[in-house]
C-alpha cells in the first residue's frame, strides 16, 4: 500500500500504484511513460546553479528522470527509503555487500545463495579481508550462534533459488538486530508483491529486475534498496561506484513494473498446476515448492508469503545422465537455460551438492529447476508428457 493519495485520504491499492508509481506525465510534456534518457553531461543555466547544484540532475551517474521514476516506484513498492540501480542482479548483490561490511568483517551467508553469490564472496570480498561462513537456511533463530563480535551483516536468500529452502527471515533479523548486524535478503523469487522485506525486518534488499520485474527475457538489471538506518550508507557506496544502468534498461523495467502483478498471479497458478502434475508422475520422486504442502516449509511460506512465484524444482527418480539428457532434449515449450521470470518456460538441470558448505544436499535423484512462463498449461503438460515418454524409451534402450 502506498501514502494515502487525494482529499479523501485513500490509500491506493497495489495494483493502481504499480499503474501510476514513479511516473511523472506533466514534467514530461504530457507523455505518459517516462522517456529514455541517454546521455552524461546535464548542463546547468547559471554558475551559481553549477555551483550550488542547484538542479535536480547533475551528471548522469547520479540519475536521470528514467532511472529516477524506476527508483522511487520501487521503493513504494517494496516500502524502502531509498532504492539505487545496478546493471545486473549479480552487481545489486555486490553493492550490497560492499555497503554493509568492511576489512576485518565477518558474513554469514545462507548456504543455499545464488552460486555467483558464493564466487563474489569467497573470491573478491576474501581479497578485501572479509571471512565469509555459510550457514543452513533452516536455521533461523539459531544463526545468532554465528555471530561474532565482528558480524557486521547476514545474507539471506528466500527461498533458495535451486533448492527451495524457506528462510525464517524475521527471526534471523531479530537475531541480528540484537548485534547491529545489517541483514540482506535476496528477494528475487518473491519480489516486494509477495514478500514485503521490510515489514520483515530485513535493512537491504536485493532484487534481479532481469526477472519477474522485466517480465519478457530481454532486460539485465539489478534493484538495491534500503531502510532508513541504511540508506544513505547505501547510496554513498552507489555514488561511490557509479555502477549505473542504461537509461533503456530502466525504461523496459519501469515498463515491465505495470503489469507485473498480474504476470506473477498467473504464473503463479500455472506454476502450482504444473507443480501438482509433476507430483503425480511416476517419474518424479518428490517436488520442492514451498507452497505445496508436502513441502516441509510449507507452514513457514504460508505465515510470511502472500504468493508464490512459478519458479521451483523436482527430484526425479534415479535414472541415467543419457535418459534425462533425453527429457529435456525431448522439450519443445521449455527452453535450456539460466535465469526465470520471463513469459516462457524454462528448465535446467542442476547439482549443487559439491557447493554446499554447511549443509549436504542430498536429493538421491537428478535435480530439474523449472520456470513457468505465459503458455497454455495444458501445452506444457503435453510437452512435458511426451518428453518423460523420451525419457522411458532412452531407459529402455540402454
Amino acid at each position: 500500500m502506498t501514502e494515502a493519495s487525494g482529499e479523501s485520504g485513500r490509500k491506493k491499492s497495489r495494483r493502481t500504484l504499480l499503474a501510476h508509481a514513479g511516473r511523472h506525465p506533466f514534467a514530461q510534456e504530457g507523455f505518459v511513460n517516462t522517456p529514455v534518457y541517454r546521455g552524461s553531461t546535464v548542463l546547468f543555466p547559471t554558475a551559481e546553479d553549477f555551483e550550488r547544484h542547484r538542479q535536480p540532475y547533475t551528471y548522469a551517474t547520479k540519475g536521470t528522470p528514467t532511472t529516477r521514476g524506476l527508483e522511487e516506484a520501487w521503493s513504494e513498492l517494496s516500502g524502502a527509503t531509498t532504492t539505487v540501480l545496478a546493471p545486473s542482479g549479480l552487481a545489486a548483490i555486490a553493492l550490497a555487500l560492499m555497503t554493509a561490511t568492511k576489512a576485518g568483517d565477518h558474513l554469514l551467508v545462507t548456504d543455499s545463495a545464488y552460486g555467483p553469490t558464493r564466487i563474489f564472496c569467497d573470491g573478491v570480498l576474501k581479497r578485501f579481508g572479509v571471512e565469509t561462513q555459510y550457514y543452513d537456511p533452516r536455521l533461523g533463530a539459531g544463526v545468532g550462534a554465528l555471530m561474532r563480535e565482528n558480524t557486521s551483516a547476514i545474507l539471506a536468500e528466500s527461498p533458495g533459488s535451486l533448492t527451495m529452502e524457506v528462510q525464517d527471515v524475521p527471526a534471523i533479523a531479530a537475531a541480528a538486530a540484537a548485534r547491529g548486524a545489517c541483514v540482506i535478503l535476496d528477494n528475487t523469487w518473491a519480489t516486494p508483491l509477495f514478500f514485503p522485506p521490510f515489514e520483515r525486518g530485513v535493512d537491504i534488499n536485493v532484487e534481479a529486475g532481469t526477472k519477474y520485474l522485466s517480465g519478457h527475457a530481454d532486460l539485465l538489471l539489478g534493484l538495491v534498496s534500503a531502510n532508513a538506518k541504511w540508506a544513505t550508507r547505501l547510496r554513498n557506496s552507489f555514488d561511490a561506484f557509479a555502477m549505473v544502468p542504461g537509461g533503456d534498461d530502466a525504461f523496459l523495467a519501469l515498463r515491465g513494473l505495470r503489469t507485473m502483478e498480474l504476470r506473477l498471479r498467473e504464473q503463479q497458478r500455472a506454476g502450482l498446476e504444473i507443480a501438482q502434475w509433476l507430483e503425480g508422475r511416476s517419474e518424479v520422486l518428490r517436488l520442492l515448492h514451498p507452497a505445496l504442502p508436502a513441502h516441509p516449509d510449507h507452514a513457514l511460506w504460508k505465515r510470511d508469503f502472500s504468493g508464490a512465484a512459478g519458479v521451483f524444482s523436482v527430484v526425479l527418480n534415479p535414472a541415467p545422465k543419457p535418459c534425462v539428457d533425453a527429457f529435456l532434449n525431448a522439450l519443445t515449450l521449455f527452453g535450456i537455460g539460466y535465469s526465470w521470470g520471463g513469459y516462457e518456460s524454462l528448465v535446467i538441470p542442476f547439482d549443487c551438492a559439491r557447493s554446499r558448505t554447511a549443509t549436504c544436499f542430498a536429493p538421491e535423484g537428478p535435480c530439474l529447476r523449472f520456470s513457468i512462463g505465459l503458455e497454455d498449461v495444458e501445452d506444457l503438460k503435453a510437452d512435458l508428457a511426451a518428453a518423460f515418454e523420451r525419457m522411458g524409451a532412452a531407459a529402455a534402450s540402454l
